[in-house]
């Protein structure tokens, strides 16, 4: 009896080392990139490790949530074992068609809200389908027919603000939402003009309902087991066709969410300005956070902090913006890197305990 809990014990320590062995790894690299630069290493884990102002806290939960709902989108395709590249493109043709529902007002108020984000996340939901149908029909890889597919959302969604946006001035947008329809933000400090995204909070029900879904439902176990191996999910009677369709409609719904709290808390329409990128950084946030999803929060923090610290970096150390997309990078090798070598470890460990166990019984 006593035995149990020590392993237990063990495996929870595995767990906490394979993070901070990450860490260290990720500081290192990160350390010896900036040397070789020639940028200041000093200046620029003094930037990092100060306390972000009060508005800049407001601005990483602002983005993290966002990048949240991202690395969400990305998990649940990874869970299937297939690489939903498309995150990006699904994530704007859900927001432009979100902005186009809601400017028209077809319903009063909040209405107009809930109808908007259905809409955003059958589009983009559908628009993820076509990536599973050519891949269930004519073996189609979805990293392929993904990355094909964001091209053309982008292409899509500029050609239709162009036809059936108005001008702003400088640029073309979709009419502005109705302000009876507009989500307000949540305060988090006074004096402090920027508030949390109202509907940013949808991250955290995401997350909650993604676990419950992969983990306590027999979709979920459908899911995972088709992930795990496709031979075996077919002996054991799953219609793994159907569940790579399930689940990229699945991933997009989710991403379809993404430039919800952005739309409805500060743009009010969908244009040029809206910001892209955030697909492509959910994939990373995804694998930094494993697919479990206080992982992936996690992960989106970091990130999100890692963004704001950007600015500050070029104007107090002197070091280029684009320095922390390389340690984004190098924060997400280090983790496989340090995964990689505790797993080993640890099936190291399992095989040891076994061969003990083998040789106690013998004798």
């Amino acid at each position: 009896m006593a035995q149990r809990p020590t392993n237990l014990a063990r495996r929870a320590g595995l767990g906490l080392i394979a993070p901070a062995l990450a860490l260290v790894i990720a500081a290192a690299l990160s350390s010896l990139l900036l040397v070789s630069t020639g940028d200041d290493v000093g200046g620029f884990w003094t930037t990092l490790t100060t306390k972000p102002e009060n508005r800049n806290i407001v601005n990483i939960l602002n983005y993290g949530l966002v990048l949240y709902l991202s690395g969400i989108a990305a998990a649940i395709g990874f869970r299937m074992n297939l690489f939903n590249i498309g995150v990006e493109g699904q994530y704007r043709i859900g927001a432009f068609v979100a902005a186009v529902v809601a400017g028209e007002a077809w319903l009063p108020g909040k209405a107009n809200i809930v109808l908007a984000v259905l809409a955003a996340m059958v589009a983009a939901g559908l628009w993820a389908g076509i990536a599973g149908l050519l891949r269930v029909t004519r073996g189609v890889s979805e990293v392929i027919s993904t990355i094909m597919l964001n091209a053309i959302a982008g292409l899509l969604v500029g050609y239709f603000v162009q036809k059936v946006g108005v001008s702003t001035g400088v640029s073309r947008s979709t009419k502005a939402i109705p302000e009876e329809s507009w989500v307000g933000g949540i305060k988090l400090f006074d004096g402090v003009p920027t508030q949390l995204f109202g509907l940013a909070l949808l991250a955290p029900v995401v997350g909650v309902v993604y676990y419950v879904v992969l983990n306590k439902t027999r979709f979920g176990f459908n899911l995972r087991a088709s992930g795990a191996s496709e031979t075996a999910a077919v002996a054991s009677g799953v219609d793994v066709k159907r569940m790579i369709i399930v689940s990229m409609v699945f991933s997009g719904v989710i991403a379809g969410l993404i430039g919800m709290p952005t739309l409805f808390g500060s743009a009010h329409n969908y244009g040029s300005s809206f910001q892209t990128g955030i697909g492509f950084a959910g994939i990373a946030v995804a694998l930094l956070g494993r697919n479990h999803p206080i992982g992936i929060a996690f992960a989106a923090l970091v990130f999100s902090f890692l963004q704001d610290r950007a600015g500050l970096l070029n104007i107090l150390a002197g070091i280029s913006p684009e320095i922390v997309a390389v340690t984004q990078g190098i924060i997400v090798l280090a983790v496989v890197i340090a995964y990689e070598i505790v797993r080993r470890y640890r099936a190291n460990l399992e095989r040891a305990h076994v061969a003990q166990q083998v040789e106690e019984v013998r004798a």
